[in-house]
């Protein structure tokens, strides 16, 4: 084991992390080479400059402090494995686990983006989506985004799918609602602690009835004390 001097004397440099990273994100990352590519991704897009901030895996591969790092890393998944390996494994599973979002950039050859699964980067991605943004440099390109699947977020934020009932309705809830919707929802349903199938759902139903409500996301307690009350005891 390689020991540290401890931080050094003086004013230093620090690194905003948001709190729900340790109260709701952390508790649930169990692998070192995710925890590990996640943080320094955390760090590195904070160090981006303009409104639209994302990293790229040719940058992070690029990167000596954590390819060094990750080369001497053991993770489950890819023990034995070359840093290269460690790296897309780690970016993998943050992307399954929903901390990160990808989109993938084909023009010569393929390029994967990665956003901090925030609000500023679900917007540019939703931006990027819509063909309303691209880096100014970039030549014409064709765009993929991949967000986490409705079976990620059910998992990460309710628990096993034991049913194949369940599989199926959560299927249908894919096909029919837009993905950011998909994501929205679940999040009222963390953010109030009514981690229920029957309350994401119902959000989304009333969001297509009735429209998509976006004070909801800085008002949760409508969902929870309002007219939404019901779908907690459900």
């Amino acid at each position: 084991m390689d020991g540290f001097a401890g931080f050094p004397d003086g004013k230093l440099t620090l690194v905003p992390v948001p709190e729900a990273f340790f109260s709701e994100l952390l508790p649930l990352i169990d692998d070192l080479v995710e925890l590990k590519v996640t943080l320094h991704c955390l760090w590195a897009i904070t160090q981006k400059q303009g409104a639209v901030r994302y990293i790229t895996e040719k940058e992070l591969a690029e990167d000596d402090l954590l390819m060094r790092g990750l080369a001497r890393t053991h993770g489950d998944g890819v023990e034995g494995g070359t840093a290269i390996e460690k790296l897309r494994y780690g970016l993998e599973r943050a992307v399954a686990r929903g901390t990160l979002l990808q989109v993938v950039v084909q023009q010569d050859g393929t390029e994967k983006w990665y956003f901090v699964n925030g609000e500023r980067g679900r917007a540019a991605v939703t931006r990027i989506e819509r063909g309303e943004w691209l880096p100014p440099e970039s030549k014409p390109v064709r765009l993929r985004v991949r967000r986490p699947n409705i079976f990620n977020l059910y998992e990460q934020n309710i628990g096993l799918i034991h049913s194949p009932l369940l599989a199926d309705e959560l299927r249908d809830a894919e096909r029919t609602y837009p993905a950011e919707w998909i994501e929205e929802a679940f999040r009222i349903a963390v953010v109030n602690n009514v981690r229920k199938w029957a309350y994401v759902r119902g959000i989304l139903e009333r969001w297509a009835s009735e429209g998509r409500d976006r004070r909801a996301a800085d008002d949760g307690r409508r969902y929870a004390d309002g007219e939404y009350a019901d779908l907690v005891r459900r």
